[in-house]
């Protein structure tokens, strides 16, 4: 898993794939506006969503739950219908969208999430958490977070919000991007929290959306790959950081393993995978974090994919995304052995 990869010359995806790029490329592009704000109005035109499922479909049935109506912070739950007598373990899920789009109900996250937990398989908690620039952190944080306090509770006094068959103390984050930032910085945080029942035991942070104050070579010398152009996630940043004295790029959320890095050496950090992208501009961020973890002395494994751009694994016309979901599965099947 950690064997040494070479980036081809250039990028190949099948045309499907380039367009619906494209389009996703287009719409998020145009909906940031120069003063620092989201045409909301123009995403909603594009913006497909999926219902919640009672009846299974591709093998899963979907409900949503409301955590807090007031933030409107909620969550979809995924149940495979052909495990629904066994002792599952919970993954929750955080989607990308650089912390200022895209939501669980939006097509490709609900596939997705359907994926894993027929695949996996597993109990899946996808979280609505709020966007910036709205909302700037730690608002996304504090959300995702407060699912995992949500879950804990709910268990602890017989609520019914998860089936009967899942085991909170086998608990997984996982996320994408901006999603896998977030499954970090959550699972640092739950490692300093006194839960009843839930448990952390693992972490997948695939793509994960990190940075800093300088340029690294990936982001140079891949400005125009897909999605996460110096220009756009500079945008971002901006968006999601709150105004103020020490709030830029240096800051421990952004720069996870930077000059102003916690120190986690203490910590009862879970086992984590990192997965990188060959023409992810992002990616030497990403390869920063996985060295960072691994010199802390914890247990973490490096998953490179040199052909595929940032976010593939939702395009289940690749074949990475079908390989990197069965590599999650391992990676959890072999966690849970652990225990």
């Amino acid at each position: 898993m950690e064997a040494a990869t070479k980036t081809p010359a250039s990028l190949s995806l099948p045309w499907k794939t380039r367009i619906l790029l494209w389009v996703l490329s287009a719409v998020t592009e145009a909906a940031r506006r120069k003063d620092g704000t989201v045409n909301r109005r123009l995403i909603k035109f594009f913006d497909y969503r999926s219902p919640p499922t009672s009846k299974p479909r591709n093998g899963v049935k979907t409900y949503d739950v409301v955590v807090d109506p007031a933030r409107k912070l909620w969550f979809r739950v995924f149940l495979p219908i052909q495990h629904a007598v066994e002792d599952l373990p919970v993954i929750v899920f955080f989607h990308g969208g650089g912390f200022v789009f895209l939501s669980p109900d939006m097509k490709f996250y609900d596939d997705v999430c359907r994926r894993f937990a027929r695949k996996l398989p597993a109990i899946i908690v996808s979280v609505d958490y709020r966007l910036a620039p709205e909302h700037p952190y730690p608002a996304q944080h504090d959300d995702c977070f407060d699912v995992l306090k949500f879950l804990d509770d709910d268990q602890e006094n017989g609520s019914k919000s998860l089936p009967e068959n899942v085991n909170i103390s086998r608990c997984f984050l996982v996320g994408d991007s901006a999603g896998g930032n977030l499954a970090h910085h959550v699972a640092q945080r739950a490692c300093e929290f006194n839960f009843h029942r839930l448990k952390v035991i693992g972490v997948v942070a695939i793509q994960p959306f990190f940075g800093g104050m300088e340029r690294t070579d990936s982001e140079i010398e891949l400005e125009g790959t897909p999605l996460v152009s110096l220009k756009r996630t500079d945008w971002y940043w901006k968006s999601f950081m709150p105004a103020g004295e020490g709030y830029d790029r240096g800051h421990p959320i952004i720069n996870v393993s930077g000059p102003k890095a916690v120190d986690i050496s203490n910590m009862d950090i879970p086992a984590t995978m990192v997965v990188v992208g060959g023409f992810d501009a992002l990616k030497d961020w990403q390869r920063r974090y996985y060295e960072w973890v691994k010199n802390s002395g914890k247990e973490v494994y490096l998953l490179e994919y040199p052909n595929m751009c940032h976010g593939f694994y939702v395009f289940p016309e690749l074949p990475e995304s079908d390989h990197l979901i069965s590599e999650v599965k391992d990676f959890i099947q072999g966690v849970l052995r652990k225990r």
